[in-house]
């Protein structure tokens, strides 16, 4: 079992800036993958980045060059920083910890444990 707790969400007017935080209660260096994921009403649940267990990040193309994950492993905390935000990315960020070979980092399917997640809103 791994425990999520995400904080760091907010209210916040386009261009501003935003950490997430992503506590985890295991070491996130044993996980194969620690991922955020977001949600907006009526959408369905989407990839945003991920950091693998050696250290490799993707992104989706509409946050990249705006968004950072990364991981303190000596905390078990992944974090998202996120710059020049857009309404856009107006969401409920989820974070999200790869623990089984089924799946792939990028899918919600990919995922084993889930975080209760943290509203992110953007306004223009």
């Amino acid at each position: 079992q791994v425990q999520l707790v995400e904080s760091g969400g907010g209210l916040v007017q386009a261009g501003a800036s935003l950490r997430l935080s992503c506590a985890a209660s295991r070491r996130t260096s044993s996980t194969l993958s620690m991922g955020w994921f977001r949600q907006a009403p009526g959408k369905e649940r989407e990839f945003v980045a991920a950091i693998l267990w050696s250290g490799s990040t993707y992104y989706t193309d509409s946050v990249k060059g705006r968004f950072t994950i990364s991981r303190d492993n000596a905390k078990n905390t992944v974090y998202l920083q996120m710059n020049s935000l857009k309404p856009e990315d107006t969401a409920i960020y989820y974070c999200a910890a790869k623990v089984s070979l089924s799946g792939n980092y990028y899918s919600v399917r990919g995922y084993d444990y889930w975080g209760q997640g943290t509203q992110v809103t953007v306004s223009s």
